[in-house]
């Protein structure tokens, strides 16, 4: 009978001057490392059958930002909420751990939170795996731009930014432009809304939204970042994703022409239904090029 190995993961806290940011941990601790960066309105739990596929062969680190999952999520009065200081707290959770050399998994939010972590840090950064994380402004479909435009000062905009954090929305997410939903598991999206459902997490939200306009001023730098630092780059990408389109995955190879790119016939959580597709080149990709 041939030897059936499944990693253990362990759920632990750090605490950042008080913020206590929760985090998922599996693989040899001298293992090549992966950091994995959620999505809107996930955290790290989207991960936990990725950490299970990869975890005996590297070091996969998934925390929750503030505001998220299971991490501490003080009101907006007392912690501000915007993708700069995402940013600063997972510089700070690296710093926390340890971590100096890794490759940085960046799908939807992770992507302006990673990709300002790697223009501060670009020592860091052994590579990336890019899904459904845009850079590009031809990656945004035409709705990821009206919802853009809502910013501070908009008449309406927290109202706009507010009516997406429903069940409906939230399942959507998962399940819209999959080709096969009965591959989507109901936990996903049910979670998700369960932590959105919590006190304050909707206001939260709603400041990240209004901030999310920040991410797309500094398409150029992180293009600029790429183009100088040419990290070995994986970019798989769900056709059906409603707001980042096939073009924000294609933009990439213009900065990154040696970039491996695979576009799936799935949507937005391409992980959900084309895990058994992607988890293998993760693997062969790590393999080639961390050490």
């Amino acid at each position: 009978m041939s030897e059936l190995t499944i990693p253990h993961v362990h759920h632990r806290h750090v605490d950042l001057d008080g913020l206590r940011v929760f985090y998922r941990e599996t693989g040899p601790a001298d293992a090549p490392v992966l950091l994995l960066l959620h999505g809107f309105p996930s955290a790290s739990h989207q991960y936990a059958r990725l950490l299970d596929a990869l975890g005996t062969r590297y070091r996969l680190i998934a925390p929750d930002y503030p505001g998220f999952g299971h991490s501490d999520s003080p009101a907006p009065d007392a912690f501000h909420y915007r993708f700069d200081t995402l940013a600063d707290v997972v510089e700070r959770f690296c710093l926390a751990l340890g971590l100096e050399r890794f490759a940085l998994y960046v799908f939807d939010f992770g992507a302006p939170v990673g990709l300002r972590l790697a223009t501060r840090r670009p020592e860091w950064i052994t590579g990336l795996v890019v899904q459904n994380g845009n850079a590009y402004e031809e990656g945004l479909s035409d709705r990821a731009r009206e919802f853009i435009a809502n910013k501070r000062g908009v008449p309406g905009a927290g109202d706009v930014a507010r009516s997406i954090l429903t069940l409906d929305i939230t399942r959507s997410q998962y399940e819209g432009g999959t080709g096969d939903p009965s591959l989507v598991a109901p936990d996903g999206w049910t979670l998700d809304q369960h932590f959105l459902d919590l006190p304050g997490r909707k206001d939260i939200q709603v400041e990240l939204a209004l901030d999310y306009f920040s991410n797309v001023e500094l398409y150029p730098e992180w293009q600029a970042w790429l183009r100088a630092n040419q990290p070995p780059t994986l970019v798989v990408w769900g056709l059906g994703d409603p707001f980042f389109t096939e073009a924000g995955a294609r933009a990439y190879l213009r900065d990154l022409p040696e970039a491996e790119l695979h576009v799936f016939d799935t949507g937005h959580f391409a992980l959900e239904e084309k895990l058994p597709e992607i988890a293998p080149l993760i693997d062969d990709f790590l393999a080639r090029t961390q050490k």
